[in-house]
């Protein structure tokens, strides 16, 4: 008689996450609720050439990669958290930008942590204010949009804490 096979088959289930439990802190504070948040990404740059005498391949040198800009949009509020930190980059004084850690959390129905995105020494590059219309009865929503050097994913907030920006200097480690 064959043996029979006594392994036990792993399951593993997934916890989807629906697109529109997230909050946005700088930091490890959370600074707001946002209705969207678009642009979290990266693309490796590279370049291909073709190698004499091997026709049926490419070869493929990896480059730098580019982190996209990061939009946030919500509901206009007296909080003025984000203004105040762009403020710093319109400064023509010389004085030092802040750049932040920004963190993106996502979380499931029940509330728990799902993911989280780390944007590393991210600073804002523009704002938009809604448009204001006599008629309207929609929420007036803000827009704010960040730059960053890096992007850290972690599965749970804290699991993976992005590095911190103490040292630095106008975004630069400081040397020693």
């Amino acid at each position: 008689m064959p043996a029979k096979n006594t392994a036990v088959a792993s399951t593993t289930e997934l916890n989807f996450i629906t697109a529109n439990r997230f909050y946005v802190g700088l930091e490890s504070t959370i600074s707001a609720s946002f209705t969207e948040c678009q642009g979290l990404g990266v693309k490796v740059k590279y370049e291909t050439f073709l190698e004499g005498g091997v026709n049926d391949q490419q070869r493929t040198l990896l480059g730098q990669p580019e982190f996209s800009e990061v939009t946030l949009k919500r509901g206009l509020t007296d909080d003025l958290v984000f203004w105040d930190w762009l403020k710093q980059v319109l400064k023509t004084d010389g004085s030092a930008i802040t750049r932040r850690n920004v963190n993106i959390v996502v979380f499931n129905q029940a509330g728990e942590t799902m993911q989280c995105w780390t944007l590393i020494g991210a600073i804002p590059v523009s704002w938009k204010a809604p448009a204001l219309t006599a008629d309207a009865n929609s929420v007036a929503i803000e827009e704010l949009t960040l730059i960053h050097e890096g992007i850290k994913v972690a599965k749970r907030a804290g699991a993976a804490s992005a590095t911190s920006l103490k040292g630095r200097k106008n975004g630069y480690f400081v040397s020693n």
